[in-house]
């Protein structure tokens, strides 16, 4: 079997396996998401299985044959900066940690993982002047950003699994389909597509297990870490894997804005995400993910390889994929502040 398929297939399998274990101890330990008037779902729910995606990817990263990829080196630092992303989150799933804490250590690890992969190759931010300093600032204020919103759209049944499996996919193909392809990278993609599948099965609505902080937060992490290496070994556009991840992105920040302007305590928990709204709406949770999966396949994935393809007018077909989606959040509600009008409308 191709390593490609191998690689896939045994992060799935290890990752469903690694799930079930988890769900057994948070059942036993009575690790339980318990439902709060901001919840999304009814039922008291084992948490913290997105460790089992956690541990597949960083063994990935750590014993993969990295040749043309990372190289051991990056790859053991992405790993060690992951987990300190996923203890955080771990900690702050089981007792809460302050904001400013998570924050602090995201920045850290981000700040590490740009330092590390200076080696790789250099960075550019679309749009901006060729000085590493300014793009490296930038890059790190949109990672802690992506690291923070995955945390924010994991709130329904199988929602960041499916953007994880997608994005992570997508990425391998983009990465394929360049001048400068790195097997390595193509293959922690697939580690990375093949755990989350694995988690998924579990975490499929009904959900039988949640995700939790430790697994969002590393998964926003390494989706960034991956596209990072990715553009500084292969020259891929960062428009690409910033396409790829277009949903979860304008859901979430067309959210933030909107509740900024309203000078809400937006760093709170709430119900205001358009695909919150949605699963209201059509009383389950399974359209919405299911949804967002077919706006990754069928929507986004073409525009995002073609922009790996084509980087001259991958700027174009990043307002071809953000467009769209920024009116289709608006008219979803996304920011929209609950009232008892819109609860009853939305159900």
């Amino acid at each position: 079997m191709a390593p490609l398929a191998l690689t896939f297939l045994g992060a799935l399998l290890l990752a469903a396996l690694l799930t079930a274990g988890v769900r057994a101890l948070a059942l036993k330990h009575q690790l339980l998401d318990v439902p709060n008037p901001r919840s999304s779902h009814a039922a008291p729910t084992p948490l913290g299985g997105g460790l089992a995606i956690v541990l597949v990817v960083c063994a990935s990263l750590v014993f993969l044959p990295l040749d043309g990829g990372v190289g051991f080196g990056p790859g053991l630092v992405v790993a060690l900066a992951g987990l300190a992303v996923a203890i955080i989150g771990f900690v702050d799933d089981r007792h809460g940690v302050p904001k400013w804490t998570r924050l602090v250590v995201h920045a850290v690890t981000i700040a590490v993982l740009i330092e590390t992969t200076r080696e790789i190759g250099s960075l550019q931010v679309p749009g901006l002047p060729a000085t590493q300093w300014l793009n490296e600032v930038v890059a790190l204020v949109a990672l802690m950003w992506l690291v923070n919103l995955f945390n924010f759209m994991d709130g329904i049944d199988g929602i960041a699994a499916v953007e994880a499996a997608s994005v992570s996919l997508g990425l391998a193909a983009c990465v394929g389909s360049g001048s400068g392809a790195a097997a390595g990278l193509q293959l922690l993609c697939l580690a990375t597509a093949g755990a989350s599948l694995g988690f998924l099965i579990w975490n499929w609505p009904p959900a039988r297990i949640f995700m939790g902080d430790v697994g969002s937060g590393f998964l926003g992490f390494l989706l960034g870490a991956l596209a990072l290496v990715a553009h500084r070994e292969t020259g891929l556009s960062l428009w690409a894997p910033a396409i790829l991840l277009a949903v979860f992105v304008t859901d979430a920040t067309v959210t933030l804005v909107r509740r900024m302007v309203r000078r809400e305590r937006w760093y709170e928990s709430h119900r205001t995400h358009a695909y919150q709204w949605l699963s209201r709406r059509f009383g389950s949770h399974r359209p919405v993910t299911l949804g967002v999966l077919a706006l990754n396949v069928i929507w986004l994935l073409p525009l995002a390889v073609t922009a790996a393809r084509r980087p001259e007018i991958a700027g174009i077909l990043a307002a071809v994929a953000y467009v769209p989606l920024i009116g289709t959040a608006l008219l979803a509600g996304a920011g929209r502040p609950e009232t008892a009008a819109n609860r009853a409308e939305s159900g």
